[in-house]
């Protein structure tokens, strides 16, 4: 399993990543790792789903999908959310906060160092201080990328769109009023932009929530990316610190990955989030917290335990009234499939 881990770890750039796992059936337990219409990597090597290539590759939704007669689980993988935030003034800085709570990788670009440091004392692991033209050159950006220009002025705004409407990413937004932001997409127009791109721009930037503050305005813009990033069907299942934990082979302690793979009703966490319980306690990630969260976590430890079972797939019920003991205000029932890693 550790080579499998590896192999995300090294295919950071490959588009339309999916680990299919058989669920039920005979083969129940195999796992594949397919990019694009690529099987780049099969549990056992020319088993079921090297068998069934053509079409297990052709399986690109989210959740579990029947294959030849067994029920295979798709999960759809992104990468970790980077957020690159052009300006580092009072909302830039209550933004960048607020997406590190969130769990965003942030870079802030500012060409004022005074700024600048404001924003490294706020938290942000990497700050570019040059010109945003320079800052930008040096920001690698792919599908999972989302920027936000809330630059001190209209001309650095125009640097900083033209900069990145060449770049990929998943969300582009500006902050100014609809006026200035009616200017700005005419002028981008008149260079020569693709008219569908430049109406994709989100400017005015946020949901419209008569926001005030900084902090609200932040909170307005996190909203509309969220908005965005949860609307594209792609989980960042692992994170940085569960791919360390799986992939590097030095962490010899026992593991069992506990994923989510099947939701009804109205449970807190999507189907493909998940958490890697070790041995000694020590958990990475979350399913959704309280009393359903506990009892998964008892069951991978005797999973642990277990010497003939490989991977286990158990409902987990979140009745009304189980919710309301807990004080949860959810309902319904999720399938968590666990595996020793």
């Amino acid at each position: 399993m550790r080579h499998l881990y590896s192999i995300l770890q090294e295919q950071k750039d490959k588009k339309e990543k999916r680990i299919l796992t058989v669920l039920k059936g005979p083969h129940a337990g195999e796992k594949a790792f397919f990019a694009g219409d690529g099987l780049l990597w099969e549990k056992t090597g020319q088993g079921f789903f090297t068998e069934h290539r053509e079409e297990a590759g052709a399986i690109r939704a989210e959740g579990q999908q029947e294959l030849a007669g067994e029920t295979v689980f798709c999960d759809c993988l992104g990468e970790a959310k980077k957020l690159v935030i052009c300006g580092a003034g009072h909302v830039g800085v209550a933004l960048l906060r607020m997406a590190l709570l969130l769990g965003f990788d942030v870079t802030v670009l500012e060409d004022r160092p005074y700024f600048a440091d404001g924003a490294r004392r706020a938290g942000a692991k990497r700050v570019i201080c040059d010109s945003f033209e320079q800052g930008l050159d040096a920001v690698d950006s792919d599908e999972d990328t989302y920027f936000v220009v809330m630059t001190r002025g209209h001309r650095y705004d125009l640097i900083c769109l033209e900069k990145i409407l060449g770049k990929n990413y998943a969300y582009l937004g500006m902050m100014g009023s609809r006026g200035r932001s009616a200017l700005v997409k005419k002028k981008l127009l008149e260079q020569g932009f693709p008219a569908g791109q430049v109406e994709e721009l989100h400017a005015p930037i946020g949901l419209s929530i008569h926001a005030e503050t900084p902090e609200e305005i932040a909170v307005s813009i996190l909203g509309e990316i969220i908005s965005v990033k949860n609307g594209d069907k792609k989980n960042s299942s692992f994170s940085e610190e569960q791919l360390e934990l799986l992939g590097d082979g030095t962490d010899t302690r026992a593991k069992v990955l506990c994923t989510i793979v099947a939701r009804r009703g109205s449970a807190p966490r999507s189907v493909g989030t998940k958490m890697l319980v070790l041995e000694d306690g020590t958990v990475s990630g979350t399913i959704g917290g309280g009393c359903v969260e506990a009892g998964v976590k008892e069951k991978a430890r005797w999973l642990m335990q277990d010497k003939e079972k490989r991977q286990e797939l158990i409902p987990v019920s979140m009745t009304a009234c189980d919710a309301e003991e807990e004080g949860m205000v959810c309902g319904g029932v999720i399938e968590v499939l666990l595996e020793k890693c």
